[in-house]
């Protein structure tokens, strides 16, 4: 079972690469092979998993590419991170709320960057929209 998950996060792991690398030139390029070698290197060592994750975060802020391969490369990129560091943990790990979470921030994500908003000022109310779901979710257990 350990081969198993193991090559899937690696085939994982080179989509989320390859993902956020299309169209990619220069030093976009630099990072995606150097995020491909980290790939490689976390199917042995799993922290390399995480430094290929932010490779390919650099990759993407640098090359730019379509709403939709951002979309894909992250949601790889949860993937690939539960799928690495499920290797020496029993089965069922990779649980449908996991899964589904995962896609459904990732379409969240996807309708949000698909409007072309010129908010500036919207950054800022995200701390306050996080405090007031946290706030929100947690009722229940503290009355």
């Amino acid at each position: 079972m350990t081969s198993v998950v193991r090559t899937s996060s690696t085939a994982v792991g080179l989509l989320m690469v390859t993902s956020a690398t299309v169209g990619a030139h220069g030093p976009a390029l630099v990072a995606a092979t150097l995020a491909v070698v980290a790939v490689v290197a976390g199917a042995v060592f799993r922290p390399a998993a995480t430094l290929a994750v932010l490779l390919t975060v650099v990759t993407i802020v640098v090359s730019n590419p379509s709403p939709m391969l951002a979309a894909l490369s992250g949601l790889s990129a949860a993937a690939y991170l539960v799928l690495r560091y499920a290797v020496r943990t029993p089965t069922g790990v990779v649980t449908a709320p996991t899964m589904i979470g995962a896609v459904g921030f990732s379409f969240v994500g996807l309708v949000a960057a698909s409007f072309p908003l010129q908010l500036p000022w919207l950054p800022l109310l995200a701390p306050l929209v996080v405090v007031a779901i946290f706030t929100l979710a947690t009722r229940p257990f503290l009355g």
